[in-house]
C-alpha cells in the first residue's frame, strides 16, 4: 500500500530524521546524489531500506525532499 504524506507529515518526518538516523537531512541527500543512478522513486526508496536501513517514511521522505530540492517535476506521493 503506498503512503501519502501531505505537507505537514511530510516536514514531521524530515524533522525527526536527525534523530531517528544519527544524520541531518543534508546527509541524507548527498548520499541519495552519491547512490546508484536509480531512476524510479521506489528503486529510490528501496535502495535507502536496504542499503541504509531506513524506515520507509524516512527513505520515503528523504527522496521526495531529494526531488524537490533538484528540480523535479512534481507528483503525487
Amino acid at each position: 500500500m503506498s503512503q501519502v504524506f501531505d505537507e505537514a507529515t511530510h516536514r514531521n518526518l524530515l524533522a525527526r530524521i536527525p534523530d531517528c538516523t544519527g544524520h541531518e537531512v543534508g546527509y541524507w541527500l548527498r548520499v541519495v546524489d552519491e547512490g546508484p543512478a536509480l531512476s524510479r522513486f521506489e528503486e529510490k526508496i528501496g535502495w535507502l531500506r536496504g542499503e541504509h536501513q531506513l524506515a520507509r517514511g524516512h527513505a520515503k521522505a528523504i527522496v521526495v525532499e531529494h526531488d524537490r530540492r533538484r528540480g523535479r517535476a512534481a507528483r503525487r506521493y
